[in-house]
């Protein structure tokens, strides 16, 4: 039996481990970063619950990291068709390398943002009305130090 393959056969398969990779990494670390950062948010509810609102941003922010590892893992597999155009090693570890980056990059800005968002949100259930209000941007560096 012929195969109409063209290229490398086992290029496909670090192709797809790259899309794969992508997508679970990056939804690894938006899963972290919404439960790290849903805790803080969960005790600004009970000490606050005025500013729950407001806390809630860096929960959404870890969520867009999944949907960004989604939409790397489909362009990749969409590029991999080889009875189209030849598919080679070359292709298959550049998809690999260019997973793996999005994915360990979406990993570690959900714990990240986990961390950060959970600090953030408890240090402003204790002191969001003792900062001065803000008067533009020449005073925030002022107020972020």
């Amino acid at each position: 039996m012929s195969s109409v393959f063209s290229g490398d056969e086992t290029a496909p398969f670090f192709g797809f481990l790259d899309a794969a990779a992508a997508l679970v990494f990056s939804c690894m670390g938006a899963a972290y970063g919404t439960a790290k950062s849903g805790v803080g948010v969960a005790s600004m509810g009970v000490m606050r619950p005025e500013l729950v609102m407001k806390s809630i941003v860096p929960v959404v922010m870890a969520g867009v990291l999944g949907i960004y590892g989604l939409i790397i893992a489909v362009i990749i597999s969409t590029g991999i068709n080889p009875k189209a155009k030849p598919y080679f090693l070359f292709d298959g570890y550049a998809h690999l390398s260019s997973g793996l980056a999005c994915g360990l990059a979406g990993l570690a800005a959900g714990m990240a943002i986990g961390i950060v968002g959970d600090a953030g949100v408890r240090y402003t259930h204790t002191h969001i009305f003792s900062l001065p209000p803000f008067r533009g941007l020449s005073n925030a560096w002022e107020y972020a130090m």
